[in-house]
Formats: C-alpha cells, sequence, structure tokens
C-alpha cells in the first residue's frame, strides 16, 4: 500500500499558496486572549418573566413538594380566579432558601378557592391546563367563539383539562360552600421561553386542530381505551373531561408491581398529562424514577412514600392520606409509595413532559434516563422492613410474600 504524505505547513498567520489556492492560516497561540476588566460593571441580572408573573398577580407562592392536605392549606388572596389561591413550585435543587427560584421548573400546581356564588375572571392563555377538583360543585364555560360556549358540570372528584388558549371562567353552583381545586400548569417553562407575557397571556391564535367550539359532546366525558407503545407498561385512555376520577374503574398495571391497576389519560391532545393508579391494602409499589415534576394528589388510603436520590444512605419518608400532595422534586428521585391502610390506595398524577411523543422503543428495558425501575428482588431489604413496622403499629397485614423473597408474612388464603 502506497501512503501518500503530504507536507506539513506552518500556520504563520499569512496567506500562503497551496496548489494554487489561497489559503488563510492562523498561527496558534501561545497565551490566553485576556481582556482588560473594567474597573466598575453593572450586575447583570435575568429577569424571569414567571415570577414577574406572580407578582403581577399577587398570589402567594410556596417553595415546597409536599403537602399534609390541599384542602387545608392556607391560601391567599388570588382575585382572579375568583377567591383565594397559592401556587406549589418545586424548590430549587441546590439551595434551601426558599427565596432562591427554582430555574429548571418544568410545571407548577395551582390550588384556587372559588367564594361561594363566586366565578373566576375570564381568560385565555398558552400554557396548559389540567384541573382535579377537591371539594365542592360547579360549572366551566370554555369557548373560542363567545357566542359558542361548551358548559361543563363538575363536581368533587372530577378531572377537567383547558384545552391550549381556549377561554374558560369556572364558576360555583353553591351559594354556602367554597369550591377548591388543584390545577397543574406549564406556565414556567411557556414564559420563561417567550419572556413576553402579553404573548402569553393576550395571544388571540386559536388551536382548531385541538378544539373547537362547534365541536359537540367535546367534554362529555366519553373516551377511548388504547393500549400503550410498552404493552407491559399501561393503558391509555384518551378524552377531554373525566367526572369522577376518584371512582372510575382501572384496569391492571403489573409493570409497577403487588397486582396494581392504571391508566394514563391523554387530554385534549395537549402535552401536558395525568395518570390514575391505585394498589392494594398490604401492598406497595416498585421504587422508580424518571423525570421532575409529577405532582401526586392522594384520592384514597393511607400511606407514605420514600424519596431518594441514588447512593442516598437515608431516604426521605413523607406520609400521606386523602388530600395529600406529594411531589417528585428533581431529575432521577428515585420514589415508592407504600400502602398501609384498610383501603385500597389511589392517587392522580399530572405533570408535563417535553413531549408525548414515545421514546420508549416498544417492550425494551427503558433507560436510566427514562423510566427506571427497582425491581422488589433488588431493593433494599430494610424497605420492606419498614413496611411491615408500619403495617404492624396499624393493625394490618402485609401481602407481599408473592413478589418479596424475604416478607415474613405467611398467607393464610
Amino acid at each position: 500500500m502506497r501512503i501518500l504524505q503530504l507536507p506539513v505547513l506552518q500556520l504563520d498567520g499569512r496567506r500562503n499558496g497551496v496548489n494554487g489556492l489561497e489559503l488563510t492560516l492562523y498561527t496558534p497561540m501561545s497565551e490566553l486572549r485576556r481582556a482588560e476588566l473594567p474597573e466598575h460593571l453593572e450586575t447583570h441580572v435575568d429577569e424571569d418573566p414567571y415570577t414577574a408573573w406572580q407578582e403581577q398577580e399577587g398570589v402567594k407562592v410556596i417553595v415546597d413538594y409536599k403537602c399534609e392536605d390541599l384542602n387545608r392549606v392556607a391560601l391567599g388572596l388570588w382575585a382572579r380566579k375568583g377567591g383565594g389561591g397559592a401556587i406549589f413550585q418545586i424548590p430549587h435543587p441546590f439551595y434551601s432558601d426558599p427565596a432562591v427560584r427554582n430555574p429548571i421548573l418544568t410545571n407548577d400546581l395551582h390550588v384556587v378557592e372559588i367564594d361561594p356564588d363566586g366565578a373566576s375572571v375570564p381568560e385565555h392563555h398558552l400554557y396548559e391546563e389540567i384541573t382535579y377538583i377537591l371539594s365542592g360543585r360547579g360549572t366551566t364555560s370554555i369557548w373560542q367563539e363567545p357566542t359558542q360556549k361548551h358548559i361543563v358540570e363538575w363536581e368533587a372528584g372530577s378531572l377537567l383539562t383547558i384545552p391550549l388558549n381556549a377561554w374558560y371562567q369556572h364558576f360555583n353552583a353553591s351559594g354556602t360552600e367554597a369550591v377548591r381545586y388543584a390545577s397543574m400548569t406549564n406556565a414556567p417553562p411557556v414564559m420563561r421561553t417567550f419572556k413576553n407575557l402579553d404573548f402569553v397571556l393576550n395571544n388571540p391564535y386559536q388551536f382548531s386542530d385541538r378544539f373547537s367550539s362547534q365541536e359537540e359532546g367535546y367534554f362529555s366525558g366519553e373516551g377511548q381505551l388504547l393500549q400503550g407503545a410498552r404493552k407491559s407498561f399501561s393503558t391509555i385512555y384518551r378524552t377531554n373531561f373525566v367526572p369522577n376520577a376518584d371512582t372510575m374503574p382501572l384496569w391492571e398495571y403489573s409493570a409497577r408491581g403487588a397486582s396494581g391497576i392504571n391508566t394514563h389519560f391523554r387530554l385534549a391532545q395537549n402535552v401536558s398529562i395525568a395518570h390514575l393508579s391505585e394498589f392494594p391494602v398490604g401492598t406497595y409499589k416498585k421504587g422508580h424514577a424518571h423525570e421532575p415534576g409529577p405532582h401526586l394528589i392522594i384520592l384514597g388510603g393511607v400511606g407514605f412514600s420514600l424519596l431518594w436520590n441514588p447512593g442516598d444512605r437515608v431516604k426521605e419518608r413523607v406520609d400521606w392520606k386523602r388530600g395529600s400532595l406529594v411531589t417528585i422534586p428533581g431529575a432521577g428521585v428515585l420514589h415508592q409509595h407504600f400502602n398501609t391502610g384498610t383501603e385500597p390506595a389511589r392517587y392522580l398524577a399530572m405533570y408535563a413532559p417535553p413531549s408525548t411523543v414515545d421514546m420508549s422503543g416498544g417492550d425494551k428495558k427503558p433507560p436510566v434516563q427514562g423510566d427506571f425501575q427497582i425491581e422488589y428482588e433488588d431493593e433494599d431489604r430494610d424497605i420492606h422492613e419498614l413496611f411491615e413496622a408500619e403495617l404492624a403499629r396499624n393493625g394490618a397485614h402485609c401481602k407481599m410474600e408473592r413478589f418479596v423473597p424475604w416478607c415474613t408474612h405467611q398467607s393464610t388464603e
């Protein structure tokens, strides 16, 4: 084999000719190209449109990823919403000071109370919103053309989505009791991307491919059941309104363990999604990690969740009951849910992933960067020991003997 040897050119910063071509060559620098720093410089501050919007609204902000009871958490005044309100947002991943805002929020959670006979101010926006009714009953008007409004009736336990940039207004149907709801929105990344609140809050564009005022039955509560791309993972229920998230029947979901049931919702063709999960008495789900930000609202049961980062020796415990909130605070944070009560545990998860494009690779095992799961036989034994101890304190029995080899309970069934 003949090896072609090319001449080595000296990079001297002059224009050189090579085979008749003019090339501009540069001399490598042996020192840094250091500039002299002026004596006085103005401080650069990146303005945060999301924080500016919160201040403009005058809304109370709660920097936390857990709440004992969303029905009882103290709210501030939020006139636009027709009463009181507060925004839950995940703390900064590296600073414990709540005054240091999290720069990488994927979503937030609005907890709102509408006064008796009250109503919110009509509004529309370029961020998505999924609403779960915590208590009370009422209606929501949703429209693109004011002469053609959809009226949605809801009560405690209903799950409602607002189509992107559609106008809407909530009404409390009771003259004596307040309505309280929790809404997950992707306002933080939307506002921080466009950096223009007028564009986000006053944009006239109509997403007619998602929602049309002329489409009858859009919020009827009917839906279509589909199989997820990973057949072992979950079902997908495509709908625009769920009248009874607290009680609707769910479908088998063995992938997360303990004979649980589940479905994932696709709502109004939005990117933001939600899912319902329920698991039996005396059981717990497999530890797992995924993207940050899912807000878990407990709809039934009593138990606790463990949260920890890979390699942590100490796990944080968050006790919960009906009405509690547990939010997954960061990417890759491992978490596991335990039912220590006397009835099945059910929760609603609402979150805003970057997209709903399936990247799972079919039934192949997902990567660590995506949905990572710890199988029962691989978990730390002290997790099961803690669970059995909690059951004993509550006078309940463990039913994990079919799943965990070192379970001490022997079934009599």
